[in-house]
């Protein structure tokens, strides 16, 4: 018996019968005590004979306040014990600086700041002693190549995919009327165009590997139902997700418990039954098929500019894509490259911490891709990860993004207190469920302007901070700007860091070392490796 069990007994077997003779002869307040005890005693007896749990058994009682400790420690963690700069993924520093620029609050920082600059892998910019101001028409960015007849002036910012479902009707209102408060662009997610985006917002509509909005009734593509809705004003470009950064290469299941006569309809599947959103597209399994793909959705929305959006893995198989659009003479009019560290919803543990290449790493990546094949000037490139500040916009920029998309950070906005509660369905600000009497809870008039307020303050520090490295056009920032501090101490520019590729230089015979393997890998008839190619190796 342990010393837990021992001192259960004792308090049992002496304590119990004292208070309940204290209830009969005494006074009303030992009634309590009895009751007290009783609970206690029953308890006790249950958790040493009864409870699943070896600490119940153990410790019987008293392992319940480790529960409770553990049920709130994260709420400690984050209020109490956590230091400004240390939580993940957005530290409470991030945070406050969302929330100040999308209440209109005072955003300067007194007396220095609180970071150690001089740690390994701290990162700054170059300030220039001639400083500038950006030029008003560089601020936005025109998506839309030759075969392009509806191109779209796009913000240098804009909302990132968050599906309704994902998010409440509310949120997702909210979202789309801030869209159209500070003129950027809303995308939709994957689970559909709703109602909840149709509020006056620019719009990209997202198409998943489920084809939800635009899908038959055994889950392929539905080019009528495509047609329907790509042709509303609203829609502004297209863009086909073929992986995400949280979860890439992993599908999905809503259960049927889940799918509501709503969502049903605004996703065209069927009630009680589970809603699969399969790991790869039926529409294509090849980089051309990709590519003729996005001449058919371009066609069928009259036009308008068609992208896609993945997560960088095996680098040939992006590689493959480009030697496709070579090949055919067929690019998408955007590229949105996710990060590995993003992600709004749930994902498998392993997933999000060790599949995909970070934002930076993988916007580099693409932009060096299509530099070396020549096609750099006729795809816009759009970044997708973890961004808070105006500084996060300009590293972007700096290292090949033409814009950037934002998620989390606009869930700050909206008034996330980033509980991690997103796949519990109780999201304590309204925003990631779809209770209903949680979802109303966030009142649309006010929160639809703290978004925009976020998002015209966010780039008005990142335009103020171009001005100082002597830009008057965010198309000049340049990697060498950019610097890490080393684990030597030394400041490593993001040219080093990152090399450059020259212009068309992959299409030579003198291909850089680091990306004959890839190069040689590729195949635009297929994403798997060639295996001729692999043997040389």
């Amino acid at each position: 018996m342990t010393f837990m069990q021992k001192l259960f007994w004792i308090i049992a077997l002496v304590a119990f019968p004292a208070a309940v003779y204290l209830a009969n002869n005494l006074w009303a307040p030992a009634h309590v005590l009895s009751i007290t005890l009783g609970v206690y005693v029953m308890v006790g007896i249950y958790d040493m004979w009864f409870s699943p749990h070896t600490l119940n058994r153990l410790y019987p009682v008293a392992a319940y306040i480790r529960y409770a400790l553990e049920f709130i420690r994260p709420e400690i963690r984050q209020y109490f014990i956590a230091a400004d700069t240390e939580e993940l993924p957005f530290n409470r520093e991030q945070r406050d600086l969302v929330y100040r620029r999308a209440q209109g609050l005072d955003d300067t920082q007194p007396f220095g700041t609180e970071h150690d600059i001089t740690s390994a892998g701290w990162l700054g910019a170059a300030h220039s002693i001639a400083p500038t101001v950006v030029k008003e028409e560089t601020k936005r960015v025109l998506i839309g190549g030759a075969h392009c007849e509806q191109p779209y002036s796009a913000a240098r910012l804009n909302c990132s995919a968050m599906s309704f479902g994902a998010l409440s009707a509310n949120a997702i209102i909210a979202l789309n009327k801030g869209a159209k408060l500070g003129n950027f662009y809303h995308n939709t997610g994957e689970g559909g165009l709703s109602p909840y985006h149709q509020q006056g917002g620019d719009l990209v509509w997202q198409i998943g590997t489920g084809y939800f909005g635009c899908r038959t009734s055994d889950g392929g593509f539905n080019p009528e139902a495509f047609k329907r809705t790509a042709s509303l004003e609203q829609v502004k470009m297209i863009e086909i997700k073929i992986s995400q950064g949280a979860k890439p290469s992993h599908g999905g299941v809503l259960p049927a418990a889940k799918v509501s006569e709503e969502i049903a309809r605004i996703r065209l599947v069927d009630m009680g039954r589970d809603v699969i959103s399969p790991p790869a597209h039926r529409e294509f399994s090849t980089p051309r098929a990709l590519l003729d793909f996005v001449v058919k959705l371009r066609d069928l929305s009259g036009g308008k500019p068609v992208g896609f959006k993945l997560c960088i893995g095996r680098k040939y198989e992006f590689l493959a894509i480009c030697k496709a659009m070579l090949a055919t003479g067929i690019t998408p009019d955007f590229i949105t490259v996710d990060g590995a560290e993003g992600g709004t919803g749930a994902a498998p543990v392993e997933f999000t911490n060790r599949l995909g290449v970070p934002c930076l790493e993988g916007t580099n990546f693409v932009h060096n891709c299509l530099v070396g094949t020549g096609l750099r000037d006729r795809i816009r490139v759009i970044s997708s990860g973890k961004t808070a500040d105006g500084f996060d916009i300009v590293t972007k920029l700096a290292i090949g993004a033409d814009l950037v998309n934002a998620a989390r950070t606009m869930m700050l906005s909206l008034g996330c207190i980033q509980s991690q509660s997103c796949n519990s369905n109780k999201c304590p600000t309204g925003i990631a469920t779809q209770d209903p009497v949680r979802g109303k809870a966030l009142d649309v008039e006010t929160r639809h302007k703290r978004v925009a307020s976020f998002q015209q303050r966010t780039l008005h520090s990142a335009f103020d901070l171009i001005g100082a490295m002597g830009l008057d056009d965010p198309d000049k920032l340049f990697p060498h700007l950019i610097w890490r501090r080393g684990a030597d101490g030394i400041n490593q520019h993001f040219d080093d860091v990152f090399p450059a590729l020259m212009a068309n230089v992959l299409m030579g015979e003198k291909i850089p070392g680091a990306w004959v393997q890839d190069w040689q890998l590729a195949s635009a008839d297929s994403f798997a490796p060639n295996l001729s190619a692999l043997q040389q190796f």
